[in-house]
């Protein structure tokens, strides 16, 4: 992701941390801290970071499953509203993906469950204060915020796992696209009830929640749709074969003149031998432009260590690459390496519109 930092590493998974994430740390402690002096903006700091270990022990959860089904997690980020895992792909089988979603929420049961022991062993338990929130200690307060994890993941909605858990259920009556839909039907019908009750009495945070929701069900569910659309299709059909590139030594100012001179809004970077080195995307030029200026070599701004498609490689893949990836293009390269196409969301969904013009008269995408 993006202006994100890697940390670690932990089976084969990068941990990265977005930087949005220190600016919510910073904002924290000086909120909370000053009413506690050095001591207590120590303790607000490090009550912060247990929080996001149990969000990153919660993504952990999610990748640790996904692997025991051949499933790999490029990496976990960790941001101000929560945690993202990149898993190459969610397992179509019902079962699969119930183990994957729910292991998450687990973990986070799991982390309440044991300090709510030690808490009864140590002799540290008050029952006053486990239902009263305003008396909690620290301990008490994680606990109170990995079962909030729970329940909040849980809500029947995508993005969240219970988006996942509740598809994963209807899977196993109905066909993957339709459990989607209904699942999807769900989550906004869920979505418009927060937004609704949010903009009467609710908290502001609950109708951004709200529509963080509903927008995550459309996007789910499109993906869905557009990945049984395209069943069938190799990438060679749907790939862009007349573009421009950027040498690797090129500036910012050169891209400029390409993207002027163009209608591309992605652009192939070429290292010295002509290899694909990596991607320079219009809203990193542009952002670039602002901060770096215009001198800037393309190759301290473009993307790197981006997957390649074949062209022979089915569209149902390359979708999930470029999810996977987070980017709106990806490389097409032949079986020795060379770069021959691209791959862009944009010309699939023009691709789509031609098919549906078409309807039943032609087969001519079908691989």
């Amino acid at each position: 992701m993006r202006w994100s930092l890697k940390v670690l590493r932990i089976g084969g998974i990068d941990v990265r941390i977005h930087v949005t994430f220190f600016l919510l740390l910073a904002v924290f402690a000086s909120f909370y801290g000053p009413q506690g002096g050095y001591s207590g903006t120590l303790k607000i700091v490090l009550f912060f970071l247990l929080v996001f270990l149990c969000v990153l022990l919660h993504e952990f959860g999610h990748a640790f499953a996904a692997k025991a089904y051949g499933i790999r997690t490029v990496d976990i980020t960790l941001l101000p509203i929560g945690g993202v895992a990149r898993i190459e792909r969610m397992p179509e089988k019902p079962v699969q993906e119930l183990v994957v979603a729910i292991a998450g929420p687990l973990v986070n049961v799991v982390i309440a469950s044991t300090l709510l022991f030690v808490l009864a062993v140590t002799g540290n338990l008050d029952s006053d204060e486990l239902l009263d929130p305003t008396r909690f200690n620290a301990m008490m307060a994680l606990i109170y915020t990995n079962v909030m994890m729970v329940l909040f993941n849980l809500i029947p909605a995508f993005p969240l796992d219970g988006g996942r858990v509740l598809r994963a259920l209807l899977a196993t009556r109905f066909s993957y696209e339709r459990a989607t839909q209904i699942a999807a039907t769900v989550g906004q019908a869920l979505a418009l009830l927060m937004g609704v009750w949010a903009f009467s009495k609710g908290p502001a945070t609950l109708a951004i929640i709200a529509i963080f929701i509903y927008l995550g069900a459309e996007s789910e569910s499109s993906f869905v749709q557009m990945r049984r659309a395209t069943s069938g299709i190799p990438v060679s059909s749907a790939m862009v074969t007349r573009f421009d590139t950027l040498n690797y030594q090129a500036t910012l100012d050169q891209a400029v003149d390409a993207l002027l001179g163009s209608s591309q809004h992605e652009f192939p970077v070429l290292d010295v031998n002509g290899g694909f080195a990596g991607l320079l995307t219009k809203h990193d030029l542009l952002v670039a432009l602002r901060k770096a200026g215009p001198e800037t070599p393309v190759s301290e701004v473009m993307i790197t260590g981006l997957s390649t498609l074949l062209p022979q490689m089915s569209l149902e893949h390359a979708f999930s690459k470029i999810k996977e990836a987070n980017v709106s293009a990806l490389p097409v390269v032949d079986s020795a390496g060379r770069l021959i196409g691209l791959f862009t969301t944009e010309n699939v969904s023009e691709l789509l519109m031609v098919q549906s013009a078409l309807g039943k008269k032609s087969r001519r995408f079908r691989g």
